[in-house]
């Protein structure tokens, strides 16, 4: 089914962030969207303000009659949902165009120049940074985000005559092989979704694959760190790139009274005097990374240096609630081992001599049975550590497997404790910190609004 048959589109899991941006791109080209999805959220009601039927029961009756007919309806799922969903085996049964989101990301960006930004962690951001910097640049950019950008209160942005596009591209389910990019940042390879993978050698295999499907001409922008091998073809230029060193990295860092400064060393032209918009010391990394894909798509010194002084961020990263000389509180998605660490990290070159206290949800039984070690290391950078519930998102429990198993490991002489989601706000009331940041990628972001309000009074 190529575009032009297509009169409307049914997303199974249309609230996902990556599935809500193609979403808004069919919505855009006047096609007729509906979907289903769990629950409702501020993304779904978003859509149905623009124009998607939205519904929240898995039950076929509900499927709209201007979607059931199987030659120009195509049906987009995400791998999150389980394979007995009863829409999606109608769809299928009934000999429907089904596709899973990556499969349609690559069809649509096929005719762009891609700009890819895969990894771990810090795809989210260094991609969303990429994208604010065409976009506002001369070069401009069409974007598949991971996360709702401030600048845009958007995850999609379209440009009718910018030949690039910039794409979170998702390991999960090895989604990120439907694409052929022109360029691509590879951010990190610590091992994660080992329920997919199964080994780290697995996992690392994967992006070695993705590293293959560069197209001849293009770039390939590798951390200094990885433990994977590049395996490119014929044609493709490969730079490293990390704070401190690599072909792109930081020069002259200066740190202090809220702001973070310093120069870009480059193979395409140094640039200094780089000022964050979002001065967190992680986001130095994301944005060489976010540069490097601007140079090589022809953004200008001046162009980059006003862009990433303007960049707003991506809600749930490193998202400030309260930011005053009395208070601090923030909420990031980090959910894995190496993400908290750099969280956790950039907090404490921040905030020095400060009072920080975290409270993080595990998401996934099988990533806390798979990392509780490495969970346990990386909140141990703090001295102060509430562990909530697991979110199960897509998974049953597994025997064993809690929140304990973290809360056991955590270094001795930390102030530590145990909590339910019903219990998040008596903790918040203890006090006790200076600095607060809430962790994790499940549920555990709606009780921002309410713990801001708590804090409120003591900023």
């Amino acid at each position: 089914m190529n575009i032009e048959q297509i009169h409307s589109v049914y997303f199974v899991g249309i609230g996902g962030i990556g599935m809500s941006a193609i979403a808004r791109y069919f919505l855009h080209c006047g096609i007729t969207v509906c979907g289903y999805d769990r629950t409702p959220s501020d993304l779904t009601h978003l859509l149905c303000q623009e124009g998607a039927q939205i519904h929240y029961e898995d039950n076929v009756e509900l499927i709209p009659a201007s979607c059931r007919d199987r030659e120009c309806t195509l049906i987009i799922y995400t791998p999150a949902i389980p394979a007995e969903h009863s829409e999606l085996t109608y769809f299928r049964e009934h000999g429907f165009e089904v596709q899973k989101r990556a499969q349609v990301l690559g069809t649509l960006t096929c005719s762009l120049k891609g700009l890819c930004v895969a990894g771990t962690h810090g795809k989210t951001t260094t991609s969303s940074m990429a994208a604010h910097l065409l976009h506002q640049s001369h070069v401009d950019c069409n974007a598949f985000l991971g996360g709702i950008t401030k600048n845009y209160g958007s995850n999609y942005i379209l440009s009718s005559t910018s030949p690039f596009v910039v794409i979170e591209a998702d390991e999960f389910d090895r989604s990120f092989h439907h694409l052929t990019p022109y360029a691509s940042i590879i951010t990190s390879t610590d091992a994660d979704h080992l329920d997919i993978y199964g080994t780290e050698e697995a996992y690392l295999e994967s992006f070695r694959k993705y590293s293959r499907l560069i197209l001849p001409g293009g770039y390939l922008v590798m951390h200094t760190g990885l433990k994977m091998q590049a395996d490119v073809r014929e044609g493709v230029t490969v730079y490293t790139y990390s704070r401190e060193a690599g072909d792109f990295h930081a020069k002259n860092v200066r740190i202090g009274d809220g702001r973070i400064t310093f120069d870009l060393i480059s193979p395409f032209g140094n640039i200094s005097g780089i000022e964050l918009g979002v001065p967190v010391t992680v986001n130095i990394e994301n944005g060489i990374a976010a540069m490097a894909l601007a140079q090589i798509a022809g953004c200008t010194p001046s162009e980059i240096r006003a862009g990433m002084l303007s960049y707003a961020g991506v809600e749930r990263r490193f998202d400030f609630h309260i930011r005053t000389p009395r208070m601090v509180y923030l909420s990031d998605y980090a959910h894995h081992p190496e993400e908290i660490r750099r969280s956790l990290e950039s907090l404490c070159e921040l905030y020095r001599g400060h009072r920080i206290k975290a409270i993080f949800q595990p998401h996934l039984y099988s990533r806390t049975r798979d990392f509780y070690r490495e969970f346990a290391d990386a909140l141990s950078l703090l001295d102060d550590v509430c562990i909530m519930d697991i979110y199960p998102a897509r998974e049953i429990p597994l025997p064993g497997v809690t929140s304990a198993l973290i809360y056991d490991n955590l270094r001795p002489g930390i102030r530590r404790q145990m909590c339910s989601g019903d219990e998040i706000f008596d903790v918040v009331r203890q006090g006790g910190f200076d600095v607060l940041v809430t962790l994790g990628a499940g549920d555990i972001e709606d009780y921002a609004p309410q713990i801001t309000k708590i804090l409120q009074p003591l900023a």
